[in-house]
């Protein structure tokens, strides 16, 4: 795997221009030592097609580069240019989003969304408690699952179906100011906004923040992107040894929302880590006023968790805030169906790392291990290759493991009875529910499929009488059980824990 890298061909003259946490020897060296790491790793977890990273720090650029295919089925090769999806690191554009409205004085992040908001179905009495900074924190104890499942994976939606499904907004098991992550608090933040101001969330990210930024690759748009002949990373899944699989579920436009809803590329992601290091200041620029971005990193709600190496202790405007280490790391991961995406940055060192993975099941984790070996290596770790290595053993081990039990899954799924006691036809039709739409059932072959907007999936069965279970998304099984009428006839299914009447 032959990586292009704008890193090398910059790496010299950049460090005779810029400061940053590193001598000029340090930041010189490091393109190829990143290289020939990311090349190594890329070989021997061999589970992820491709992969894109940049590096950064106060003085801009370090090194960006690209690794392996966009996807497989084209062959196209990834470059800095590639676009990947960045899942739920889209959070931070969102909330950079309000809180550069919210400096002109054009929204209250902490008025209550009676204050500010049109009147919605959100119940009066969270109307009057909650606000944009709840929201977007996810301390604000309300979730609303249909309109984050409609956005996110089913894409059945139309602005008028999503006002109206502001009504669905509930209390959650935790309580207000609790940390509690979801992504319907961006979703419910931007469809009140929309209603407000004319322009959906798609627009205020790229008025407020990607056009100021000259972000020109990135974008939410991702089926424009495909037409125009951009190269779109495509999700992949390693299950199978040395054969990356494309994800049967791909991104639309339908599907990218505000709270997962952009796609990036390795060049983009280094303009926007600059900013996050240098107070909206890129390239010599102030392109956002001096306290705008920095007010988004800190923690708004707390927290006491681990994720992977990382120590979360609290949630700001969009980032995780915590630790690597003995150094505070601002950060957001992000994945979805095959992708998965890195971006953090250490606000003390002056450095930021983002890197994005086709594959997310398998190897995802592939895109930690590489930020991390950026930020080990400007801290001088001994034997950083040895050491490094033996994570690769680890992430290897946990593949394996990961496949082993997808393996044996499908095996004991393959071997359980059919629990449907009538024909495949009698199940067929279309069977509805106000809040998460229309769920259709179909024969295919001997089996049934299973829909709902731009998912499908063909169906095994549950253990349970009268039961499918499902992968609308790909390796989470969801079950589909039906139940029958009087006369013995399916009227009606059960699916998220809601009921859907056959038409």
């Amino acid at each position: 795997m032959k990586p292009w890298s704008m890193g090398a061909m910059l790496a010299t003259a950049l460090a005779c221009t810029a400061g940053g946490e590193a001598g000029a020897q340090d930041r010189a060296a490091f393109g190829a030592a990143m290289d020939a790491f990311a090349r190594r790793a890329m070989q021997r977890v061999e589970a992820a097609p491709g992969l894109a990273l940049a590096v950064v720090d106060e003085g801009g650029l370090v090194h960006a580069a690209g690794y392996g295919v966009a996807d497989v089925a084209t062959g196209a090769p990834v470059t800095t240019d590639t676009r990947f999806y960045i899942a739920s690191a889209t959070k931070s554009f969102t909330a950079l989003s309000f809180a550069a409205m919210a400096r002109r004085g054009e929204v209250d992040l902490d008025a209550p969304l009676a204050d500010w908001a049109p009147p919605s179905g959100v119940p009066a009495d969270i109307a009057a408690r909650i606000t944009l900074t709840d929201l977007l924190s996810h301390r604000s104890g309300v979730d609303n699952d249909p309109v984050a499942f409609r956005v996110a994976y089913s894409g059945d939606w139309t602005p008028e179906v999503l006002w109206r499904l502001t009504a669905e907004t509930r209390p959650r098991d935790t309580s207000y100011g609790q940390f509690a992550y979801a992504n319907s608090g961006y979703n419910l933040a931007t469809v009140l906004a929309e209603r407000r101001r004319g322009r959906d969330w798609r627009e205020m990210v790229e008025d407020e923040v990607l056009t100021p930024l000259g972000m020109t690759a990135t974008t939410a748009r991702i089926d424009a992107a495909r037409a125009s002949g951009a190269v779109v990373a495509a999700g992949h899944f390693g299950r199978i040894p040395g054969q990356p699989e494309r994800s049967p579920l791909q991104k639309t436009d339908a599907t990218m929302q505000s709270a997962g809803g952009l796609i990036s590329t390795a060049g983009d992601m280094a303009i926007w880590l600059e900013a996050q290091i240098n107070d909206g200041r890129v390239g010599g620029r102030q392109v956002f006023p001096s306290g705008l971005v920095t007010s988004t990193h800190g923690s708004r709600v707390t927290q006491g968790v681990t994720f992977g190496p990382y120590i979360r202790t609290g949630y700001g405007l969009g980032w995780q805030v915590g630790r690597y280490g003995d150094d505070v790391l601002i950060h957001h991961f992000g994945n979805f169906s095959g992708s998965r995406a890195h971006v953090s940055f250490m606000p003390g060192r002056r450095l930021g790392v983002a890197v994005m993975v086709n594959e997310d099941a398998f190897a995802g984790d592939l895109a930690d291990v590489l930020a991390n070996y950026a930020y080990d290596w400007f801290a001088g770790m001994p034997d950083i290759e040895a050491v490094y290595d033996a994570k690769l053993d680890a992430l290897i081990a946990e593949r394996d493991r990961r496949r082993a039990g997808i393996a044996g899954a499908v095996e004991a799924r393959a071997k359980r009875p059919r629990t449907l006691s009538l024909p495949n036809a009698a199940y067929v039709g279309d069977y509805v529910n106000p809040a998460y739409g229309t769920l259709t059932i179909r024969e295919s072959g001997d089996r049934l499929s299973v829909a709902i907007g731009v998912q499908q999936a063909l169906a095994d069965y549950l253990t349970e009488p009268e039961g499918l279970r499902v992968e609308l998304t790909p390796f989470r099984g969801e079950g589909v059980v039906f139940k029958l009428d009087a006369d013995g006839r399916p009227s009606a299914l059960v699916y998220q824990d809601a009921v859907f009447v056959r038409d």
